[in-house]
């Protein structure tokens, strides 16, 4: 059995997962990191990240600039240390790859480590034209799309959903694909109803999504080197309770945690 067809059929042990989407600046890369570093400094679960979205490979350099506010910070150094010597635990890796290899890459990086990661997330480009971007939607377990009460990305998101369910399972895949919606960057402004009209089109079409709908907030655009008094967005950080309750983000974790059985 080859490397890539060990991480296929090792599904029950380890979760594939991506934030996919095909409308750019909806969350699905912010959204990576926050439930990353959530499951991994705050739960107790080892995480991987295959960063994927080739050329611009947001999470790798957002990880370079956390390192560099960790160590400049005084606020952000003291939460560092207070957090590994709670949980005595290393950063998750990030690991830089093109759609194509991400799979290969995830496997060779398997074979070289003793501590399995329980959930790999996978951030992959926003077209689904780009080389390799369907490829490795197949083999997911589970893939949740971000939308927004715009028109122009819920038709898109809505028809990718539809196409892609309807291509045919992974070879190797032993369970059967989900695909969840969720709302993100919900202004609390908005009318209810906007949101009602659409949860019906999504009900008509058979797609599955999520209760929990994340709320917008600046925080969701201030990464750790932007903050001073609090943590929310980083690679290195667990995100704190109070910015979790306020976008609704503990929420949002506690019903994906049911829905992929962790």
């Amino acid at each position: 059995m080859t490397p890539i067809q060990k991480l296929l059929g090792s599904q029950e042990e380890i979760l594939k997962i991506s934030f996919a989407t095909q409308k750019g600046g909806v969350g699905k890369s912010t959204m990576t990191s926050l439930l990353a570093s959530v499951l991994h400094y705050r739960l107790g679960y080892n995480v991987l990240i295959m960063d994927c979205d080739f050329p611009q490979h947001s999470l790798t350099k957002m990880r370079e600039r956390d390192k560099k506010t960790v160590m400049q910070n005084e606020y952000h150094k003291k939460v560092a240390l207070k957090q590994f010597q709670n949980i005595s635990k290393k950063a998750y890796p990030i690991i830089k790859c093109k759609a194509e290899t991400a799979l290969n890459k995830a496997s060779e990086y398997l074979e070289q480590v003793t501590v399995k990661p329980d959930v790999i997330f996978f951030d992959l480009p926003g077209t689904a034209n780009t080389k390799g971007v369907l490829t490795t939607l197949k083999k997911m377990d589970y893939i949740f799309s971000p939308i927004t009460a715009d028109r122009l990305v819920l038709e898109s998101t809505l028809g990718f959903a539809k196409a892609f369910l309807g291509l045919p399972m992974a070879k190797g895949s032993s369970t059967e694909q989900q695909l969840w919606l969720f709302w993100n960057q919900v202004d609390g402004r908005e009318r209810t109803g906007l949101y009602d009209a659409y949860q019906e089109v999504i009900k008509k079409l058979d797609l599955s999504i999520m209760e929990t709908r994340i709320m917008d907030s600046k925080r969701f655009r201030k990464e750790a080197e932007d903050t001073n008094g609090y943590v929310f967005r980083s690679s290195l950080l667990a995100p704190e309770a109070q910015p979790m309750k306020a976008t609704r983000l503990d929420l949002f974790i506690e019903e994906f945690l049911k829905i992929v059985h962790l």
